[in-house]
């Protein structure tokens, strides 16, 4: 009669184990449900507050690149302007001084030449 007892109970704690793992089941989905919900808000309201900042940021970045371009802009111009008043003197020195001019270019054209022929020597 014990082996009836045991197998009369066994189907009923095996249901009972079933449902216990169910609801726990369902208990972990809810709790991760609602742990996902609170995630889910959190990086909502991250999203929102980071947006305005960002905004800012890649406008100060705009802005620094846009200084950055005119000072090179500005830059440019007066390296040119100077690059050409320059080339005017020395074209005007050429016509004032040929002589002085001819032999400046050649002194300057052997001390070139000196320097490459002793960069140029083996062994250094």
């Amino acid at each position: 009669m014990q082996d009836n007892t045991f197998q009369s109970r066994t189907p009923n704690i095996v249901d009972q184990v079933a449902d216990s793992a169910s609801q726990a089941i369902h208990s972990t989905q809810r709790a991760a449900d609602q742990t996902l919900g609170g995630l889910d808000h959190k990086v909502q309201e991250l999203r929102q507050q980071a947006a305005p900042r960002l905004d800012r940021a890649s406008e100060r970045a705009t802005a620094i690149a846009q200084q950055g371009a005119q000072s090179v802009r500005d830059t440019t111009g007066r390296l040119r302007e100077q690059a050409a008043h320059v080339s005017e003197e020395t074209r005007q020195y050429v016509r004032d001084e040929p002589v002085k001019s001819v032999l400046i270019a050649a002194a300057a054209g052997a001390l070139l030449m000196g320097l490459f022929s002793l960069l140029a020597r083996p062994g250094r």
